[in-house]
């Protein structure tokens, strides 16, 4: 029987320790005594592989330095890591490593437990993890929600708007609650994970931005025309050639009452890159029309009859003052241009252009003021023979004194109703009407 040192007895407690602390890696090498016989490198190598319990039936043979493995195990890992063991060990010259590989009984679950084993652990073990990370997102949610509280309430009091105010509140939240995240990932060591995150959240939004481009700019739109106010709701306005009544602006388009009693929805984009005409925002508005009269008739007086007629309108405004003005020499007539201006929150401006036409016709044909045809000329290849009234037996034409100017020189008639805006009922339409443009209003009330 071999004697070994107690140095001997040292390494190979260590070498057990090393086995159990990595399966698979073998030691660097493996020390015998200074000069080691075949008998002595045999017997080291046998009992450390029966000491694993990896090995069936192991067999070691050494002659001259060269070590013959043989046996059975399980994995090719096992063998390798026997092989690895004999390879370091002292003054081996060489290894031939015959141990075979068992063919794994498929009815064997020993793999299936051992990995429900191996979960179970890694769960157990990242359960504090988990609380910790619940507790501080849980903590950053709460003061994520005071600190968008407070910037509510500090940018009402600097009267920002409201969708400015969700935005920005929103946005600093989300920044506070991004802060929690990458304490959880910091303190689980998954920095570099965490930082990709917030990169990528950036990335995101950009290839968002580019996909949905309109989206995007009906959104910046429906931002600068709830800041920049350009109309209220209920205000009578003219987009892009559109006219109508404003009832909504949401984030995605701007929604109008037309005059014809229908619901239009113009993109908040639109809107904001066209023309806004406000009629409402200045009620006074202004009624431009042209009278021919004749060339033999009195311009002053045309003219002072049409400004006496505006003085007496109700619905006609002294200020600014109406204008009778020459406008065109024409073929056939003088044209006068009149500008007339109405308060267009108290009257109907197409009615009162009614009236004020319908009177100065009246004023005119009752003062003998002719308002001619243009001129037109008729040619007759085989001539125009002329006869008398007397000869035709037609009656005489009617003179303006003949025509019954009683009606037309009332101030409003049955068709033209009051000259009062309807502007109420129209909006009273669109009160009562389905929106078709659902989400909530930006626009301000209005005053």
């Amino acid at each position: 029987m071999i004697t070994m040192p107690l140095s001997v007895h040292a390494q190979v407690q260590n070498q057990t320790e090393t086995i159990e602390q990595d399966e698979t890696t073998a030691p660097e090498r493996v020390d015998v005594e200074p000069v080691a016989n075949d008998a002595q490198i045999r017997e080291r190598l046998a009992r450390i592989l029966t000491a694993t319990e990896w090995f069936e039936d192991p067999q070691v043979e050494v002659n001259d330095g060269v070590v013959f493995l043989s046996g059975s195990t399980k994995t090719n890992d096992h063998k390798r890591w026997a092989g690895d063991l004999a390879r370091n060990t002292q003054d081996v010259t060489a290894v031939v490593n015959r141990i075979e590989i068992l063919d794994p009984d498929i009815w064997n679950y020993q793999p299936a437990f051992t990995g429900l084993q191996e979960l179970w652990r890694n769960i157990m073990s990242a359960i504090p993890f988990l609380i910790f990370g619940i507790v501080v997102l849980v903590i950053f949610w709460g003061i994520s929600v005071l600190v968008a509280k407070g910037a509510r309430s500090y940018l009402a009091k600097r009267l920002i708007n409201d969708l400015l105010q969700d935005i920005a509140a929103r946005g600093i939240a989300f920044v506070v609650f991004l802060l929690g995240i990458y304490i959880v990932f910091h303190v689980a060591d998954l920095t570099n994970v965490a930082l990709t995150i917030l990169g990528g959240t950036g990335l995101l939004g950009i290839v968002l931005g580019i996909a949905f481009r309109d989206i995007t700019e009906n959104f910046l739109a429906s931002i600068f025309l709830s800041v920049q106010n350009p109309f209220h709701a209920g205000d009578h306005v003219d987009i892009n050639g559109n006219s109508g009544f404003v009832q909504r602006l949401t984030i995605r388009a701007t929604l109008l009452m037309t005059l014809d009693g229908n619901h239009l929805q113009i993109p908040n984009s639109t809107v904001y890159k066209s023309s806004i005409l406000n009629y409402t925002s200045n009620p006074n508005q202004r009624i431009s029309f042209v009278i021919g009269i004749g060339y033999d008739a009195s311009v002053t007086s045309a003219q002072d009859l049409a400004s006496k007629i505006f003085e007496e309108h109700p619905a006609i405004l002294r200020e600014p003052e109406p204008l009778v003005l020459v406008d065109k020499l024409a073929s056939s007539t003088i044209n006068l241009m009149f500008y007339i201006w109405v308060d267009g929150s108290k009257h109907n401006v197409l009615k009162v252009k009614s009236s004020a036409l319908r009177q100065i016709k009246t004023a005119y044909l009752a003062e003998g003021i002719s308002m001619p045809d243009d001129a037109r000329e008729r040619v007759f290849i085989d001539g125009l023979t002329l006869q008398s009234r007397k000869e035709t037996g037609a009656s005489d034409v009617k003179t303006p004194e003949s025509i019954p100017l009683a009606e037309d020189s009332k101030l409003v008639t049955k068709a033209e109703g009051q000259l009062e805006s309807n502007d109420e009922e129209i909006l009273e339409q669109a009160r009562t009407s389905r929106s078709p443009e659902e989400g909530d209003d930006l626009l301000k009330p209005k005053k």
